[in-house]
């Protein structure tokens, strides 16, 4: 989109004539992801976008509300959730097994070529699944979508990635290693730690020539590394996998088994762009909690505030949460892809306006 048309209102003709071919693969992908779930027996679930508790990740930041009951009590404290991730768990702790649903979600502070405040997330749950499960479904309902879309690969800034060849999968440490030479599992503790020593790590940095501050955590040295070395080379020719994150940064996953120190966690990268992240689902709920307490101390430190720990959600895992695996996947990047376009806004019908 030139300047003469991004000066123009999204609303006028051709404006919106321009956005045409990109909307209109826009319903193909919905389509198309509506018919691969309901031919493998999932329901498709609604939960609501005002929650008490709007998902804790500690970098995510809500937008607050409130309801004004009609019966004259005092206002109660909403947010818009970021993720339907608490409600949909909860829908598998009442028995529900292969769930999925098409989200609109919020988050406040978020705006650039491949953010809005407000998008699509697709977010599906099966019971008695592995994450190497959702590996497998997830490379399924992407080539699915390529295909609906007309496509023969997927596009995004002057790369491409055939979905319909095998994908490449990595796990974390290997892709470090290969990418920037860095021995992931020796900057590692022997034993699991929510805030690992960042010292070995902050080295390695340095050695690539990269900047640590002084307060910098192990996750922020981490990603540091990543943006730089890794994330732009994954997901070239094929998309890509990259699995078993240290467990510091899983909050809502179980530990691995034969490694505790990394946890169940993929996320998948196309022509350099995530588009989705999942887990083997934590189902302990007294860890579930000591791992939000920790995220909430953490986010009032770096933000000055912290949002209320959903205690349904955690008497829903007490009560028997089953094993299971979850993904959220961005369904406006996953359009942006098939459509060839780069801004999240040549995919959405009406952006959320500026005044």
């Amino acid at each position: 989109m030139n300047e003469a048309s991004s000066a123009r209102p999204w609303w006028h003709p051709d404006a919106l004539a321009e956005r045409r071919p990109a909307l209109a693969v826009r319903a193909c992908v919905l389509a198309a992801t509506r018919g691969f779930f309901a031919d493998r027996g999932y329901l498709e679930v609604e939960t609501p976008a005002l929650q008490a508790s709007p998902g804790l990740e500690p970098h995510l930041k809500a937008f607050a509300t409130r309801w004004t009951p009609p019966d004259g009590r005092p206002p109660v404290p909403f947010f818009l959730h970021t993720s339907p991730e608490f409600a949909m768990k909860k829908l598998l702790a009442g028995g529900l097994e292969r769930i999925f649903q098409v989200a609109r979600v919020y988050r406040d502070g978020e705006r650039s070529a491949t953010h809005h405040p407000e998008f699509t997330m697709l977010e599906w749950y099966r019971a008695g699944a592995s994450y190497t499960d959702l590996m497998d479904e997830t490379e399924a309902l992407v080539a699915y979508c390529q295909e609906a879309a007309g496509g023969d690969a997927l596009r995004w800034h002057g790369h491409q990635a055939d979905a319909a060849r095998p994908w490449r999968r990595l796990s974390v440490a290997e892709a470090l290693a290969e990418f920037a030479d860095v021995d992931l599992m020796a900057c590692l503790p022997p034993h699991p730690d929510p805030d690992p020593d960042p010292a070995p790590l902050a080295a390695e940095a340095r050695r690539l020539g990269l900047t640590v501050g002084k307060g910098d955590r192990f996750d922020d040295v981490f990603f540091r590394i990543f943006l730089a070395f890794v994330e732009p080379r994954l997901g070239i020719g094929v998309p890509c996998i990259l699995y078993d994150y240290p467990v510091c940064m899983a909050a809502l996953s179980r530990p691995k088994a034969g490694d505790p120190r990394l946890a169940e966690r993929f996320e998948v990268y196309v022509c350099g762009l995530e588009l989705a992240n999942a887990f083997g689902e934590l189902t302990d709920a007294i860890e579930q909690r000591v791992r939000f307490e920790a995220d909430m101390d953490l986010k009032e430190r770096l933000y000055g505030e912290r949002y209320p720990i959903d205690g349904d959600f955690l008497a829903a895992l007490e009560s028997g949460l089953p094993e299971c695996a979850g993904i959220a996947l961005g369904l406006d990047r996953l359009v942006m892809l098939c459509a060839g376009v780069r801004r999240i806004e040549d995919v959405l019908w009406a952006p959320v306006g500026e005044t």
